[in-house]
């Protein structure tokens, strides 16, 4: 096969995130103390996993690293934007997701990461209230002003690529409007015209970084690249973009436990999943028209993984329900409860409980350094467009709707597409199939 020529990881790669609220500060503070050999990136994939290459005699186990060239976590340099002007070690406190001792020996180098003033509109996400926010007349405006502090940052701390990446508050659900997000025209003229109802902040964000020839990630449910304009400016600047939505705790579970009472030929009358999560992100979601963003992308997995046309008699007509609570005293210490009723022999019922007492950042942390290093790399590989490879990672992922593509959520299967994709940009052979 011929190899996928992929460029060097010279140079510094600039981490630019969207929002240094837990999930941010989280990460940043566990690559730069794993950097320091203080703490293991437990969870990440990039720094984990192993991948067999080549088959019988020729057969090997390889770590991501070994087989493609990603970037080395000492030459990440990261900056953020927030509605806060907390720095990131202020943050990390602030949030109280890791204790003090595991933050304070790299707190000269959170205190050095201030974050820029955020492109904001609070009718996106009413809860929150910040002060560290842009002056922008227009979305084009806005659009202007991220591009530039992207520019001022790669060039202050000399840096060979970016990698911009949403973790910021999920917004309000914007439909996908095809004459304002159907062309890249029609999305440029709505930026310009202020057209606040249809393009969302996090679309000029996605815009700038496109534009200053940085990969884009979308790491809440938002629509933001999920529309035709942006695949048309990623395959115009020849980008890579990936989202949507970080598959964290239940939906983790649930594209892996699916897959179980599929694969058994078990049927499904109902799941019920509800969740209590107490950061701002459960402040943000406790606001209907923020969590209706979540619930669509929370409820479109079981569809693709349990299909009822594929087996009427197990799964047509069963009932899913999401729900998220906001419970303050838990903080980022997330509860998700699933309540899921199957059926089996002659139709005789049964029940499954899955109570899943996770942290949600901490589950989020290693998400983010794969999904940077995996577009990065994707970038210097000339793959540019949606990262179908990157949806193990994903809860939403992304597809051409327009062509009635079924996005592929049963974890196992992205998990062979994310293996297939590394391989080939190693030079090896993608020699798994999807059955």
């Amino acid at each position: 096969m011929e190899k996928i020529s992929v460029r060097p990881a010279t140079g510094k790669l600039g981490v630019l995130c969207v929002g240094l609220g837990a999930v941010t500060s989280t990460f940043i503070t566990g690559v730069l103390m794993a950097r320091k050999g203080l703490a293991k990136p437990v969870g990440s994939m990039t720094q984990y996993d192993k991948i067999r290459v080549g088959k019988g005699v020729k057969k090997q186990y390889k770590h991501y690293g070994e087989i493609v060239p990603l970037a080395d976590l000492k030459n990440i340099v990261f900056g953020a934007w927030d509605v806060f002007p907390a720095n990131a070690y202020e943050s990390a406190i602030n949030c109280e997701v890791l204790k003090e001792k595991d933050i304070n020996p790299v707190k000269d180098e959170l205190e050095q990461i201030v974050p820029m003033k955020a492109a904001f509109d609070h009718n996106y996400a009413n809860r929150l209230d910040g002060n560290n926010v842009k002056d922008c007349k227009t979305r084009w405006d806005m659009v202007l002003q991220i591009r530039e502090d992207i520019k001022s940052f790669k060039e202050k701390n000399n840096c060979d690529r970016i990698v911009v990446i949403w973790a910021a508050s999920t917004e309000i659900y914007v439909p996908v409007n095809e004459e304002v997000h159907g062309s890249l025209k029609a999305l440029e003229n709505a930026m310009k015209s202020n057209d606040t109802k249809n393009v969302a902040p996090s679309m000029c964000y996605a815009y700038a970084a496109l534009t200053e020839g940085a990969p884009f990630i979308m790491g809440a449910p938002n629509t933001t690249v999920d529309i035709p304009a942006m695949w048309e400016l990623a395959e115009i600047t020849k980008m890579p973009i990936a989202g949507k939505d970080f598959k964290t705790g239940q939906t983790l579970v649930k594209s892996g436990f699916a897959p179980i009472i599929g694969t058994r030929c078990l049927g499904l009358s109902g799941w019920f999943s509800t969740n209590i999560l107490g950061n701002r992100d459960g402040l943000v979601l406790d606001e209907p028209a923020n969590f209706h963003t979540k619930e669509v992308s929370k409820l479109s997995t079981l569809e693709s993984i349990l299909v009822p046309e594929d087996q009427p008699d197990l799964y047509t007509d069963y009932y899913h329900k999401v729900r998220i609570n906001y419970y303050p005293p838990r903080n980022d210490n997330k509860e998700g409860w699933d309540n899921i009723d199957i059926f089996g022999w002659m139709g005789y019922p049964m029940q499954i409980k899955i109570n899943f007492l996770c942290r949600d950042s901490i589950l989020a942390a290693p998400l983010l350094l794969d999904l940077v290093l995996l577009s990065d790399l994707a970038a210097r590989a000339g793959r540019f467009g949606i990262q179908r490879f990157l949806s193990f990672f994903l809860k939403s992922p992304m597809h051409d709707y327009t062509e009635n593509e079924v996005p592929i959520n049963h974890l196992f299967q992205q998990y062979v597409i994310l293996k297939n994709a590394i391989r080939e940009m190693g030079g090896y052979e993608a020699d798994e199939e999807i059955d």
